[in-house]
């Protein structure tokens, strides 16, 4: 019997110390659909990650999730 791994494993979990945030962060925006240059940009921001993810699992697409969530005094997308 061929077992598949779910479509809930996460491939951002690390069995060991902890990685790096802004990684992680990447990892997780990416695997929420985010392009590369966006999810690497709102890693390093200062944008509240869960809620972006809370947007996008709601049905909102990524790249209007980060124009709702980014702050008015920075840029959205990559610099």
């Amino acid at each position: 019997m061929t077992t598949h791994p779910s479509q809930t494993t996460r491939r951002c979990a690390s069995p060991g110390p902890p990685v790096d945030v802004r990684e992680w962060r990447t990892c997780r925006l990416l695997e929420a659909g985010f392009p590369r240059e966006l999810a690497t940009s709102l890693a390093a921001g200062h944008v509240d990650l869960h809620a972006l993810l809370e947007l996008v699992d709601a049905g909102c697409p990524p790249e209007l999730a980060a124009r709702i969530l980014s702050p008015l005094d920075e840029p959205v997308g990559p610099r």
